[in-house]
């Protein structure tokens, strides 16, 4: 599968930045071909922080908010939606009322393809698994418009860069998550070149959240997020 065969696509997140490392050069080659991306993230990801004193919730929400919108428009998205959830809170709430939102936007939207996290979250955080069922349910209860897409590791990423993250401690839970050969990919966009530099520049525009990886890896950052890998849900 091509990004040209993907036409209009909604994209569910927990958290900004979560679509920028996922699906960042997905969602502007899209826009770049003419598409329609529509972009929700369920919340500001205010706690996204090792360092709550100096990036108190209150604080960090609006900043993750300039950011995102930064990010967006380097990537060409217009259209950005904030569920308005508490970070962290996702596991926890009623699906009813998310379910019902997002339920809405797909009958609105129709899209012709949803890329949003698999049942594991990718990290197995628990609102990235809550994300990806609330997407599954409002998927269904729409008629499932188009195809639905989870993002995955491939084998030869997680072979290659998954002890960098087991230093950085990425995975909340004792669970891992299991690579899918490139052979069984839906989509596996490979990115090089000014469509590399695009996504780096979106993902920089993150400063709080990207800043320390960028100073860490140098170049390397750039072959950490150079591939973006999709399964059929």
């Amino acid at each position: 599968m091509d990004v040209d065969d993907l036409g209009t696509i909604v994209s569910i997140w927990a958290h900004p930045d979560d679509e920028s490392y996922l699906a960042g050069g997905v969602m502007a080659a899209a826009v770049a071909a003419g598409s329609r991306v529509v972009c929700v993230s369920a919340t500001a990801g205010e706690r996204g922080t090792d360092d709550p004193v100096r990036w108190p919730p209150e604080r960090l929400g609006p900043v993750r908010r300039w950011e995102a919108a930064a990010a967006l428009a380097v990537l060409g998205v217009r259209e950005h939606h904030f569920l308005g959830y508490s970070d962290g809170s996702l596991a926890g709430l009623d699906p009813a009322a998310p379910v019902g939102t997002l339920t809405a936007l797909l009958d609105d939207v129709r899209p012709d393809t949803i890329l949003t996290f698999g049942p594991e979250g990718m990290t197995f955080h628990p609102d990235h698994q809550a994300v990806s069922r609330w997407v599954s349910a409002a998927w269904a209860a729409a008629g499932r418009p188009g195809r639905l897409l989870h993002a995955v590791m491939s084998s030869d990423h997680l072979e290659e860069w998954g002890p960098t993250y087991e230093s950085w401690q990425v995975f909340m839970t004792e669970e891992r998550p299991t690579g899918v050969p490139v052979e069984d990919l839906a989509l596996h966009l490979v990115l090089d070149g000014t469509a590399l530099d695009q996504k780096i520049a979106a993902l920089a525009a993150m400063h709080t959240q990207t800043a320390a990886a960028i100073a860490l890896l140098g170049d390397a950052y750039r072959t950490l997020n150079a591939a973006e890998c999709f399964v059929a849900a």
